[in-house]
């Protein structure tokens, strides 16, 4: 089944775009870990929030890439810059008019 992670991260004022690039370096570790989609967003509205969007194959999955090289470091490089204030949820995706 697969597996949606979407959630909010707060940045210290001025650091939305530091934790945007981030974010958004190319890591084929996480498609070969069973990452489906990454996607990452801001909004004019909140200037010190980043929005996340993942897809995977398990919850599991998702887990378990935590323990990626890679994406230690990408946390390890992320948390100075971030405020705190995060927020989002889990669940299980039941189906999508997209797909068969």
């Amino acid at each position: 089944m697969t597996f949606a992670n979407v959630g909010t991260l707060g940045t210290q004022p001025g650091q939305q775009e530091a934790v945007v690039a981030i974010l958004t370096r190319p890591n084929p570790a996480l498609a070969e870990a069973g990452c489906l989609l990454y996607e990452v967003g801001t909004s004019q509205d909140q200037p010190d929030t980043v929005f996340v969007m993942e897809l995977w194959i398990s919850a599991n999955a998702h887990q378990q890439s935590l323990q990626l090289t890679s994406v230690r470091e990408a946390i390890a490089e992320a948390m100075p810059l971030l405020s705190g204030e995060m927020s989002g949820f889990q669940y299980d995706v039941d189906g999508s008019p997209l797909r068969p």
